[in-house]
């Protein structure tokens, strides 16, 4: 297996060692640890099911999981018929690049590495806040958030400079933690059930009314579900760091994407019974939304087991935000390798093999967004959270889109791969994938001011279309002129890949 770019003028003679991430560092177990630790189950639940419960289609949230499991899993058999031939730490950078064009291939990578970058310093504000509530409530520390920040990135930092499998692991236990003791708390809920067994919030009809909920948008609801999930395409990353990327990435994309539906859907149906669904929507509703989880864990579990989810919720947004800097480095490392960016992002380290210089950048930028958070006086969850969430939730959604093209353009318009093209695989799943995203932004669209909150008063927030616009109008535009006028330049989008198998060496157009 080697790295094979293809020829450019100052790329002759391949890429050497120390510009290829260490082979074989992580199998299966932990590319899905490292997926669902991005979704990040506790913070989602703690996080977006309130405000679908609260604000969206009330009971009917469990279903409206249901409803994102769906459309992601057929979305996902497309995007897992490319991954099979197409392995590259750019991920959707690479698949649009040499799948659909280079053209759109450069806008597809800058949306996504914008996306990751600015979403660790989102993690991280959030990670600060549920650091102040916890440090304070339980040892009457009271510290600036900025403090607890910066503790956070550093660590982050740190772990970032091995190779992949060190954060593998550390995700891992956090993970097996929240995942452990939202399940006991589901349990618990569904064994006392003060209003009775009901199977109502799982029925995906129910999905689509408000249930009653006073003010309450369906279109929200499902916003909130499909929200849960940023993070799951982000098994293609780490192809070029697994043992057996064309069998471990498809893999872990479909365990992925079932294994958080099914524990979304359980978790917030615990949830909804363990309360009772009037009593659930109050809580969801109120000033104190996450109650909506603690109360029945308090009632059922005792007083202990709110206190561990004041400290695993503080955990799984670490984990989080750990999952999105790997991400992030692996993006900057991709264009750096390319010649896009300066070359140096793309070194890998001598002895470790991960993107060290890139993880180092990444940290700066995250830093450099974090200090302005606190020096314009922006809450970290509130503001910095909640709209990073929703611009990069917006970007990942568009270029998830891109990517159905790239697949129906890959296996059908050039005629790649006939052994894999079928009519369901590689067309109709796509398409219809393709199209469920393009639904999710409609969503997105037209409740983003519900999903803001106070932060829609915000400058940052109202910039949100310009900035989504400019990152697309200047890509695109890069590449059109590049391709006329710098022809090196364009050779390099999406030219190197990772694969045993025996590829054209002629630059994809």
């Amino acid at each position: 297996m080697a790295v094979k770019p293809i020829p450019a003028p100052d790329v002759a003679g391949g890429v050497d060692s120390g510009h290829t991430l260490k082979r074989g560092a992580i199998g299966l177990a932990g590319v899905v640890f490292m997926v669902v630790a991005f979704s990040a189950p506790i913070t989602a639940m703690t996080g977006n099911l309130p405000v679908a419960v609260g604000f969206g289609n009330g009971l009917g949230a469990p279903a409206g999981f249901i409803i994102a499991t769906v459309v992601l899993l057929v979305f996902s058999v497309g995007f897992v018929a490319l991954a099979r031939h197409i392995t590259a730490a750019g991920a959707f950078y690479t698949f649009v690049s040499r799948g659909w064009s280079k053209i759109p291939g450069l806008p597809a990578g800058v949306l996504s590495m914008f996306t990751y970058m600015t979403m660790e310093a989102g993690l991280i504000g959030i990670f600060s806040a549920f650091a102040d509530q916890a440090f304070t409530t339980q040892f009457g520390v009271d510290l600036p958030w900025i403090v607890y920040a910066a503790l956070c990135l550093v660590v982050i930092a740190a772990l970032s400079h091995w190779d992949i499998s060190v954060a593998a692991k550390v995700l891992g236990v956090v993970l097996i933690a929240e995942i452990g003791m939202l399940t006991l708390s589901a349990v618990a809920s569904l064994i006392h059930h003060p209003e009775g067994m009901s199977f109502t919030s799982l029925n995906p009809v129910t999905a689509l009314s408000t249930n009653g909920v006073a003010g309450g948008v369906v279109g929200l609801g499902l916003l909130m579900a499909f929200w849960s999930w940023v993070g799951f395409e982000s098994t293609a990353i780490y192809g070029e760091e697994s043992k057996d990327p064309k069998r471990i990435v498809p893999r872990a994309t479909i365990i992925a994407v079932i294994a958080i539906g099914v524990f979304y859907t359980f978790i917030a149906w615990g949830v909804i019974v363990g309360n009772g669904p009037a009593k659930a929507v109050e809580l969801a509703s109120g000033t104190t939304p996450f109650e909506m989880l603690y109360t029945p864990a308090e009632q059922y579990l005792g007083h202990w087991a709110v206190t561990v989810f004041e400290w695993l919720v503080l955990g799984g947004s670490f984990a989080c935000a750990l999952a999105i800097h790997n991400s992030a480095a692996r993006y900057l490392f991709a264009f750096g390798r390319d010649g896009l960016l300066p070359r140096r992002l793309g070194e890998a380290h001598p002895k470790h093999a991960s993107p060290w210089i890139a993880s180092l950048t990444q940290s700066v930028f995250a830093g450099i967004v974090l200090i302005i958070c606190a020096v314009s006086g922006a809450d970290p969850y509130a503001v910095l959270f909640v709209l990073v969430g929703i611009l990069a939730t917006i970007c990942l959604l568009i270029v998830q889109t891109m990517s159905s093209v790239a697949t129906v353009v890959y296996f059908h318009v050039k005629k790649q791969h006939p052994e894999t093209a079928s009519w369901w695989r590689t067309l109709a799943a796509p398409i219809l994938g393709g199209s469920g995203m393009v639904y999710v932004i409609f969503l997105m669209a037209s409740n983003i001011t519900a999903a803001a909150g106070s932060a829609s008063e915000t400058l940052f927030f109202k910039m949100i279309p310009y900035i989504v616009v400019g990152l697309l109008a200047v890509s695109f535009g890069l590449a059109l002129y590049w391709r006329k006028a710098r022809p090196d330049l364009y050779e390099r989008i999406g030219s190197t890949i990772f694969d045993d198998d025996q590829i054209d060496h002629e630059p994809i157009k």
